[in-house]
């Protein structure tokens, strides 16, 4: 079974809030075939600590201000800022350090789910600005 559209809003919302606050290598990946405990992983990497803490504090925010608010119901790893997890039930939210990103390399780990096409409006923005 594919991941459900609530899933989808909240990862497309995610990745973007994540995008909009520079996060680089953002991934969303299927693993509702995988997993029963959530529908989708989005990862997203970040330079340094207070970064990756502006990403979370972005996605926390943007999800909150969608028409049917999302909190999370656990959040692990800010005190340290190196790897912030985000559990919103329909979705898992891994915002890491690069160094973390490379190191336990989630996206090898699930490399036989299907991905989420994302694609960063700034970029579609720029693109359409650039051709007219």
């Amino acid at each position: 079974m594919p991941v459900t559209e609530r899933a989808r809003e909240l990862a497309l919302a995610a990745a973007q809030a994540a995008a909009d606050k520079k996060a680089q290598d953002i991934v969303l990946i299927d693993v509702a075939d995988q997993l029963y405990i959530t529908d989708a992983f989005v990862i997203a990497s970040a330079s340094n600590e207070r970064q990756v803490i502006a990403v979370v504090d972005a996605i926390e925010e943007a999800l909150l201000n969608l028409p049917e608010k999302a909190k999370p119901v656990r959040r692990e790893g800010e005190r340290q800022g190196r790897w912030v997890l985000l559990d919103y039930v329909d979705i898992v939210v891994h915002v890491q350090h690069t160094e973390e990103r490379e190191f336990y390399a989630l996206d090898r780990l699930w490399k036989d789910c299907p991905t989420i096409p994302f694609v960063d409006r700034d970029m579609v923005q720029a693109d359409t600005s650039g051709a007219a």
